[in-house]
């Protein structure tokens, strides 16, 4: 079985790989810290994969993925993926490229125009702003099962997160909501994606969030 030191750094630890910066361009020009984010993850959590396994390796690369994504603002520096080849979809959808997500922000390639989201609207900032803060503990996301192993990595995943601020006028409810889906990466050797294609409902969250009471508008 590998050991952490087996590993290509970015699927080792999402920590070491913040803590890898070699000129890195973080957006807003600071590193991501996930301290205040990984308590409630470490005690919401209900899978703990052994070091080493194909399960706790694809957990670890999805977690640098989400993490470049969302905080490297150059594609060239992202570790997880295969660049220029790099594609991601979703239910079948466009496919898009890292520089279309750090464009845009995964939330509005994920989710489409409809009564509860307009992301033909929102900018990378505004919605990162907008689920922020309905989720202030975080939206925590965790690899439940690998179906199938390289070179195309098929795998059950969570997302959670307690809606604790309001969205878009409407209250908090103090609710739990998860969203559970299924993904397919396409691998390299060295484990570097090079598409990954995810398949959940993106409705059934917006519902959620958008159940409590809502303020009148004057």
């Amino acid at each position: 079985m590998a050991t952490t030191q087996d590993l290509p750094l970015w699927v080792q630890d999402r920590e070491a790989v913040i803590q890898h910066d070699e000129g890195v361009q973080w957006r807003d020009g600071q590193r991501p810290d996930y301290s205040r984010t990984n308590t409630f993850l470490e005690q919401e959590r209900q899978c703990n994969h052994a070091e080493g396994s194909l399960n706790a390796i694809a957990h670890n690369l999805v977690r640098v993925f989400e993490m470049e994504a969302s905080f490297k603002t150059n594609p060239q520096q992202w570790l997880s993926i295969v660049t220029d080849k790099f594609r991601m979809s979703t239910n079948g959808g466009k496919a898009y490229t890292a520089e279309d997500i750090v464009e845009r922000g995964t939330y509005n390639l994920f989710l489409e125009d409809s009564d509860h989201y307009r992301a033909s609207e929102e900018t990378f900032e505004s919605s990162y702003n907008l689920f922020h803060n309905a989720f202030p503990d975080g939206f925590h996301w965790e690899l439940v099962e690998v179906v199938a192993g390289p070179p195309n990595v098929v795998f059950k995943w969570r997302h959670w997160g307690t809606f604790k601020g309001a969205y878009k006028g409407y209250q908090p409810t103090g609710e739990t909501i998860e969203v559970v889906g299924l993904s397919i990466a396409k691998v390299t050797e060295d484990l570097k994606i090079e598409s990954v294609e995810h398949f959940f409902d993106t409705n059934n969250m917006l519902m959620k969030l958008t159940s409590g009471k809502c303020p009148v508008s004057h």
